[in-house]
């Protein structure tokens, strides 16, 4: 049972407060929380789960923002942690994004969300379409109607039929004049490639999102042609189990509209799209860089929205960096970002310079890591392939879409 909410900005300073149980959580946990932060770094911020002398503490972060969940009572942590996360994706999904301003500047549908999502500690309404029947998300006219009218709630006065239906998570009485649905398979690749060049780690993490505009009550069928390469697979409460457990098909009726449907993984990748190649020589107070970035495997597609990202080391004084293809920018915080775009045809993107180090320093001792980013529309590298989409009761003239994406996620060249 959690007994509080909080949401930190990256400051530490405390943006919203809800308490859930009649016990009041006092807010110095966050105080304590925050000191341990400062003191031990990244290092605390990723222990989802933290026992302080009074509390147990779970926290996600999201674009900066903290969720910080109280209990002074043991309870299961994943329950905690999925809660926190939902939360996060539903504020996500009614303030068209997730920061501090916006929090702000909607913390009353923050805390109508979050009556409605727990009751008394217990996670109670979860579902995005229940919710959007009950609380109306914000827009220009109701803003201009609160400071007219003084009303500044959304919530409805009537009660959502889905909390009455055996399919909780869809509206009732959905009716389109096109039948239309959509499948996107959106992957991130992690990979770590070590200062030999060698693979280290390679595994994709993907999502299959569904946009569902479809009307009545379908009942769809998705099925892979290789879905023994998934691990570690999560579903929407919508999919039955049974027919994934025993011949992997996803059986399910829809939310209507935007959902993910089921995410996964797949490991032990054995290559990449990408080479980077960094040279790091440094000799009487200076050092030389030089990084070359090129296609290792072709996909198929065009690989765009490449770039590389590297911090400059505290001992570096300042840097002198140029580049054959794209933009180069060095941040006030010693962050150097390099925008290369696509590859041309006709030559390998490059970056060149030198950095001068400490007065007294000869050689540089700590080395960057680099950090990949880039796009790939149309191909899912993990080799996951839709094999067919199957509807029921849904009326013939029907169109079904399928669409592919890879970007990079935690992907490092270390030096």
């Amino acid at each position: 049972m959690l007994q509080c909410i909080f949401l930190l900005s990256d400051s530490g300073e405390v943006m919203l407060e809800k308490q859930l149980t009649g016990h009041r959580v006092d807010r110095s946990i966050c105080a304590w929380f925050w000191d341990h932060v400062i003191s031990q770094g990244d290092s605390f911020k990723s222990m989802p789960v933290i026992a302080s002398p009074t509390h147990y503490l779970f926290q996600i972060v999201r674009e900066g923002i903290t969720f910080l969940a109280c209990t002074q009572v043991e309870m299961p942590p994943l329950m905690a942690i999925e809660f926190l996360c939902r939360v996060a994706d539903v504020l996500s999904g009614y303030l068209g994004g997730l920061n501090e301003d916006l929090v702000k500047d909607n913390f009353v549908i923050v805390y109508e969300l979050l009556d409605e999502m727990i009751d008394n500690g217990f996670p109670l309404t979860t579902e995005p379409n229940i919710l959007r029947e009950m609380i109306a998300p914000p827009n220009i006219v109701s803003k201009m109607l609160s400071v007219v009218t003084g009303n500044s709630s959304n919530m409805s006065d009537t009660l959502p039929g889905a909390t009455a239906s055996c399919v909780p998570w869809r509206t009732t009485d959905v009716k389109y004049a096109n039948n239309e649905v959509y499948v996107d398979l959106v992957e991130e690749m992690d990979a770590i490639i070590n200062r030999d060049g060698v693979l280290v780690k390679c595994e994709i993490y993907g999502e299959v999102q569904v946009n569902s505009l479809l009307s009545g009550l379908p009942d769809l069928t998705l099925s892979f042609a290789n879905p023994s390469i998934l691990d570690d697979v999560r579903f929407h409460p919508c999919v039955r189990f049974r027919p994934w457990e025993s011949h992997q098909i996803l059986s399910f009726v829809p939310p209507d509209g935007q959902f993910k449907l089921m995410s996964y993984r797949v490991k032990k990748l054995k290559s990449t799209p990408i080479y980077v190649k960094p040279q790091l020589t440094s000799n009487d107070g200076t050092c030389r860089i030089s990084v070359m970035v090129g296609i290792r495997n072709d996909p198929g597609k065009t690989i765009d929205s490449i770039t590389l990202q590297f911090q400059l080391p505290p001992c570096v004084l300042s840097a002198d960096l140029t580049a054959n293809h794209g933009a180069v920018d060095i941040l006030s915080n010693k962050m150097c970002s390099w925008s290369i775009g696509r590859i041309p045809k006709d030559k390998a993107p490059s970056l060149t310079g030198t950095m001068v180090l400490e007065t007294g320093l000869e050689r540089l001792h700590v080395f960057p890591t680099f950090q990949l980013g880039f796009r790939i529309m149309g191909v899912a590298l993990s080799g996951l392939q839709i094999d067919k989409l199957d509807l029921k009761n849904v009326p013939s003239r029907l169109y079904k879409g399928f669409r592919a994406l890879t970007r990079a996620g935690e992907y490092e060249v270390r030096s």
